[in-house]
């Protein structure tokens, strides 16, 4: 499956602030925005939801929590049950700093995998770039066109907004 883009390149951030505010006016959906540092303000610009992530780290730090304590009563009240300095059986004083522990690495590892499946980055041996030069000093506002998209007045648009160069991509693989 082939997608085409047309890519705005920008010099400057604040340019492309202003430029994503002004294309989503006239109607246009933007596919991406690449930049070689995070720029504030980007997300509200591109309509951008909050993230859920916060509430997907609860949930897998309440999954550590309970096998850290479920693992520590069943261990040390049913499995092999342990008189220690006349302490009881299922002691939870003793059990938080196992608990936090599991808690953190629960959360840690499951926030990664969730980071990665949501984002797309899986394992594979070339990433699909649409311009190299948004890694170093451009900021490129992707836009996804189809058989339809009129180019001239794409074009035209994102040059009366800033625009230093638009260019046309297409990538099989994104």
């Amino acid at each position: 499956m082939t997608k085409r883009f047309a890519l705005g390149i920008f010099d400057d951030e604040d340019v492309l602030l202003h430029a994503v505010e002004n294309v989503r006016e006239a109607g246009v959906k933007i596919y991406e925005v690449f930049t070689p540092f995070p720029i504030h303000g980007i997300d509200d610009a591109l309509g951008i939801e909050r993230s859920r992530l916060p509430i997907a780290a609860f949930f897998f730090g309440l999954t550590g929590l309970s096998f850290a304590l479920w693992m520590q009563i069943y261990m040390l009240g049913f499995d092999w049950p342990m008189i220690i300095g006349g302490k009881p059986h299922i002691a939870l004083p003793a059990f938080i700093p196992v608990s936090f522990e599991l808690t953190v690495l629960f959360c840690c590892h499951g926030m990664v995998i969730t980071f990665y499946t949501i984002s797309k980055l899986y394992p594979r041996w070339k990433t699909p770039v649409l311009d190299v030069r948004s890694t170093d000093d451009k900021f490129v506002m992707a836009i996804e066109v189809n058989e339809n998209t009129d180019m001239t007045k794409l074009t035209q648009l994102l040059r009366n907004n800033g625009a230093s160069e638009v260019n046309q991509k297409e990538m099989s693989k994104f």
